[in-house]
């Protein structure tokens, strides 16, 4: 994936974008994708998110919640604009039947089962299981604190072990 920004001369305060893009890019267009089950809208998410980024400026700390949180905003405006429930509905069910146009190393079973989850818990399950981030990074990009996060992700891991248990795998650890 190539984002390109062409910008003008970056003043002192404006946040300087390239790195941030090499070092976050496909981590964040993994994270989107798997949000919202299509790989074209992904692609605009991440420019999205990295529009936002530059246009915020300057942070302090570590960037990575920082760009999950303006992703994850970001992919659930797309989510709410998108529902219209039974139109929505039904662009699931051909998504999840549809090959995926990125390899991520995910069975079909298991985006099948991350798709019978809100979007909520499956952000929340891709942050802690793919993205390996820690509860206190979490709780930077959901702006909630982690003794919740927790029992959010322990009942979002019980609904995906169920999935993949409806889907026959009855060996669906999480």
């Amino acid at each position: 994936m190539e984002i390109v920004m062409k910008t003008q001369a970056v003043s002192e305060t404006q946040l300087d974008i390239e790195p941030l893009i090499n070092t976050y890019g496909q981590a964040i267009l993994r994270y989107c994708h798997l949000l919202l089950r299509d790989y074209h809208e992904a692609q605009d998410a991440v420019q999205t998110t990295f529009f936002l980024a530059f246009k915020k400026g300057r942070i302090t700390g570590e960037p990575a919640p920082w760009l999950y949180k303006i992703a994850y905003n970001h992919c659930i405006d797309v989510l709410r604009k998108r529902k219209r429930l039974n139109s929505y509905l039904d662009k699931e069910k051909n998504l999840v039947k549809q090959s995926y146009c990125m390899n991520d190393g995910m069975s079909d079973e298991v985006k099948v089962a991350l798709g019978k989850l809100s979007p909520q818990d499956r952000a929340l399950v891709i942050n802690r299981l793919i993205d390996d981030m820690s509860y206190d990074e979490l709780a930077q990009v959901y702006n909630v604190c982690s003794a919740t996060l927790r029992q959010r992700y322990l009942r979002a891991k019980q609904k995906l072990a169920q999935a993949l248990r409806e889907q026959g795998l009855e060996d669906a650890h999480g």
